[in-house]
């Protein structure tokens, strides 16, 4: 499949992203161990991660090293995320992750020291292409900590569209290591 050019539909590059992931070998080892020495070297302790979908590099091993927090996906009142402690996820999400139950215990985001980001795509200027529904965009949003995107090398482009709204990560890891975006070593994007 032709990567869309950079001005296509988001629908277009989503497409194509998931096409492309569906091709990735699983090295989720490198990126874990990527990210576990970039978080140490940063001084993270509590990370918010993600529980991996089929195809995304799987974060989980960081457990061992970090205190690791994970997202519930909530509609009402209005479509937004919660923080939870990362073992308590033993719900599967109407996406198909695992995330906690509404009764977990819940925790600020002004605790988290990083956040790792899953995404479809990230660009080399910290730009996600996510899925679609703008919860991360809305729970990040004036979010002042570490950003990192956690994706397969081979969705690491130079440019994706991107709209005002969407939060910008300041790094991206992937098998290959953690690089900075866009040169931006500071902690956001």
């Amino acid at each position: 499949m032709t990567r869309p050019f950079p001005g296509a539909p988001k629908a277009e590059w989503r497409e194509w992203a998931f096409a492309v992931r569906r091709e990735q070998p699983d090295a989720s080892a490198a990126v874990v161990e990527a990210l576990r020495d970039f978080l140490h070297a940063q001084g993270a302790r509590r990370v918010l991660a993600y529980h991996a979908l089929p195809g995304e590099p799987d974060v989980s091993a960081l457990q061992a090293d970090f205190e690791l927090l994970t997202t519930r996906t909530r509609f009402r009142p209005e479509r937004h995320l919660t923080l939870h402690p990362y073992a308590t996820a033993t719900e599967v999400s109407r996406a198909g992750y695992l995330q906690p139950p509404t009764t977990a215990p819940q925790l600020p985001l002004g605790s988290v020291d990083a956040v790792l980001l899953p995404g479809l795509a990230f660009d080399r200027h910290g730009t996600r292409l996510g899925y679609g529904g703008g919860f991360y965009d809305r729970l990040l949003l004036g979010y002042a900590g570490l950003l990192v995107g956690v994706v397969w090398s081979a969705l690491l482009l130079p440019e994706l569209p991107g709209e005002a709204h969407d939060v910008r990560v300041g790094w991206v890891a992937t098998e290959r290591g953690v690089q900075p975006c866009n040169g931006n070593a500071s902690t956001g994007a």
